[in-house]
């Protein structure tokens, strides 16, 4: 009986079940904090890893898919598995990723922290984020794996960031809004998670939904356009790129092009994530236990 007595001592002290939404946003309100008190430099530091460990996961997708002779809709589900190494290196690794952090917004609702902090983290993520990006796009370069088979490789890098750049404002804007509503939500599923098996099933369905779909990645095309703007000068690449796409219009694959689609591809992704994710979820979980408590007293 004594020895009974003491294993279900031990079992009530262990939970295997998943985190439910109520404890998974004190969890998010928890990070928010954390978040908020990082120094200056190691939130750049962790920002600019998280910018190469995104861009890593962009590599992999363009090696996946750039021969590829399966159907589209397989050959951009396996691409988008690939992708998925960028945001599970962010959330294993550790990393502070503007999109991720999209979800900041819920600790502010809360007031756990400030809008100020809040706009803080997303604007060093932000840079940092970009730091990373680019140094990964030189470090791709200088590898020289773009000259895969007879330049295909990089062929395929350069037609990925001419689409981007030929995207509308609407168009990018709007897949960016759906793109960062799948990543939050894989971010926000992490929350739920007890070990690191359970984060990974957690990321790699709503990565690869966004990638599959076509949708657009602030972060993720801080590495796509820029290295497609590089190779644009290579005219191996240039003509194997016009082989391989009849008709591809390479006139806007620059720096002002890089912009425009940067723009509304960010502004996109601060409300699929912040808004209908992050405070979407405050104000169903926790604004009415608040106005509850209120009634109560």
């Amino acid at each position: 009986m004594e020895t009974e007595s003491k294993v279900k001592e031990g079992q009530a002290g262990f939970n295997f079940d998943d985190y439910q939404p109520a404890e998974m946003e004190k969890r998010v309100e928890s990070a928010c904090v954390s978040k908020s008190k990082l120094s200056f430099l190691s939130l750049l530091l962790l920002a600019i890893l998280a910018g190469a460990y995104i861009s890593l996961g962009a590599g992999f997708f363009t090696l996946v898919v750039f021969d590829s002779s399966l159907s589209v809709g397989l050959t951009r589900t396996l691409g988008g598995i690939a992708f998925s190494l960028g945001l599970i290196l962010v959330v294993i690794a550790g990393g502070e990723l503007f999109t991720g952090n999209n979800m900041l917004m819920m600790g502010a609702a809360s007031g756990v922290i400030t809008y100020k902090q809040m706009l803080k983290n997303w604007g060093i993520s932000y840079l940092g984020n970009f730091i990373g990006s680019l140094l990964m796009v030189f470090l791709m370069f200088l590898t020289g794996l773009w000259k895969m088979k007879d330049y295909m490789l990089g062929a395929k890098m350069v037609l990925i960031a001419a689409d981007k750049v030929n995207l509308t404002f609407l168009e990018a804007f709007t897949r960016g809004i759906m793109c960062n509503l799948l990543v939050c939500l894989a971010v926000w599923l992490c929350y739920s998670a007890r070990n690191v098996v359970s984060k990974i099933a957690a990321i790699i369905f709503p990565i690869t939904a966004f990638v599959a779909l076509g949708f657009e990645h602030s972060v993720a095309n801080m590495y796509f356009i820029p290295i497609g703007i590089l190779l644009k000068r290579n005219s191996d690449v240039v003509n194997m790129a016009s082989s391989m796409s009849e008709g591809v219009s390479l006139g806007r694959l620059n720096i002002t092009g890089f912009l425009g689609n940067l723009l509304p591809v960010t502004i996109g992704n601060i409300i699929g994530g912040a808004i209908m994710v992050a405070l979407t979820y405050w104000l169903i979980i926790v604004l009415p236990h608040r106005r509850s408590i209120k009634e109560r007293s």
